[in-house]
C-alpha cells in the first residue's frame, strides 16, 4: 500500500473551519477506488496544524492525484494555509494497520 502522512499549517482564522473546508475533498477521496483510509487529526500542541493520514492500494494513488476532487482541493485549499504542507509518502507491505504488540489489550 501507499501510506501518506501530511501536515497542514492552517491560518489561525481558518483553523476551526478546516474540517468543513476539506469535507467535500475528504468525502470524495474516501469513495475513490483503492482508498484504504483518509483521516484528519488536529495537533494537540498547535491548534492550527492538522495531520492527514491516508493510504491507497498500490494502484490507487495515481488516479487520486488526477481526480477532479484532488485538482479542486489543490486549487482552492492553499489560500487557507500558512505554508506549503509537509508530506511523507512511502510504499509499505500489507493493506491495513498492524497491532502495537507492546500495548496489547488482554
Amino acid at each position: 500500500m501507499i501510506f501518506i502522512a501530511a501536515r497542514f499549517r492552517v491560518k489561525p482564522e481558518h483553523a476551526d473551519a478546516w474540517p468543513e473546508l476539506t469535507r467535500e475533498f475528504t468525502e470524495a477521496t474516501r469513495k475513490e477506488p483503492g482508498n484504504l483510509w483518509f483521516d484528519w487529526s488536529r495537533s494537540l500542541e498547535d491548534p492550527n496544524e492538522y495531520v492527514l493520514l491516508e493510504a491507497f492500494a498500490d494502484d490507487g494513488a495515481v488516479p487520486h492525484v488526477s481526480s477532479e476532487p484532488f485538482q479542486k482541493a489543490t486549487a482552492e485549499l492553499p489560500r487557507y494555509l500558512q505554508e506549503t504542507p509537509r508530506i511523507r509518502n512511502v510504499q509499505l507491505e500489507g493493506d491495513g494497520w498492524d497491532e502495537l504488540g507492546e500495548m496489547a489489550v488482554r
